[in-house]
């Protein structure tokens, strides 16, 4: 999993470019379960900055953290003032300053099991609060979703990322909200979805698909013959659902 977790700073501008941003909607959702004014924020797995934008725009100091120097790089061309830009990997981090809230966007999964909680809660101020968000990109139309799985085939029989602790994609609660209800450090576990469909051409879609891991593990040129195929199977357009799945929690009171 680490080999995939780092291997998306040879792509940075292609998932900035590609990658969807996240909406208002988004900060609306983690401020009211806030419920008090939330100043401070720890991003763990930062990426090019598309998380991070929308939590500095709206007044909040953000420390933005990300392993790869190639990601950061690109999110220091777009980083508002009150954003602190540090290279260091979830598991670096030394407890000692905390914050009002900690987040992941389409991260966590790339941090390891281990302590995982107790190192989170460390970073947050009492009764603060965790998110972790993300969701997968996918075809709209199930036409077109399998003419795309069976495209795609022949190089890859998955391009998902799967649960890390195993929970089936039917149930009510997902990952990490079920690490989360286990864990002795948080409280008020919450999932919510925030409802997205978006319309994007078939060369954007593609190039979104360039920055997904799965593909990047893929040796260059099995990696282009598979765009190629599934380029070759799209019509112009394509919709796509790209709903974001929300998981909240407070750190427990000492």
């Amino acid at each position: 999993m680490s080999a995939r977790a780092l291997s998306f700073g040879a792509i940075a501008e292609a998932y900035e470019w590609f990658r969807p941003g996240y909406p208002k909607e988004l900060l609306d959702l983690v401020m009211t379960y806030a419920g008090r004014p939330v100043r401070t924020a720890l991003e763990i797995g930062a990426g090019t900055g598309k998380a991070t934008r929308l939590f500095a725009e709206h007044g909040i100091t953000v420390t933005a953290t990300e392993p790869d120097p190639s990601m950061l790089a690109e999110l220091n061309k777009s980083a508002p003032a009150n954003v602190r830009t540090v290279r260091a990997a979830f598991e670096d981090l030394r407890s000692g300053e905390t914050y009002g809230l900690v987040y992941a966007a389409a991260a966590l999964h790339w941090t390891r099991p281990e302590e995982r909680w107790s190192r989170m809660a460390a970073l947050l101020e009492p009764a603060g609060v965790f998110a972790s968000f993300g969701g997968p990109v996918q075809l709209a139309d199930p036409a077109v979703e399998e003419s795309v799985r069976a495209a795609r085939a022949p190089f890859l029989e998955s391009d998902d990322v799967p649960s890390p602790d195993g929970t089936a994609p039917d149930e009510a609660m997902q990952w990490p909200g079920t690490e989360l209800r286990r864990s002795p450090f948080f409280v008020d576990v919450q999932q919510a979805v925030v409802k997205r469909r978006l319309t994007m051409s078939a060369p954007d879609y593609v190039g979104y698909l360039s920055t997904v891991s799965a593909y990047l593990q893929l040796p260059r040129s099995r990696r282009q013959q598979a765009y190629d195929v599934i380029m070759g199977v799209l019509p112009e357009t394509v919709e796509i659902t790209a709903d974001i799945i929300v998981h909240l929690a407070r750190r427990r009171a000492e």
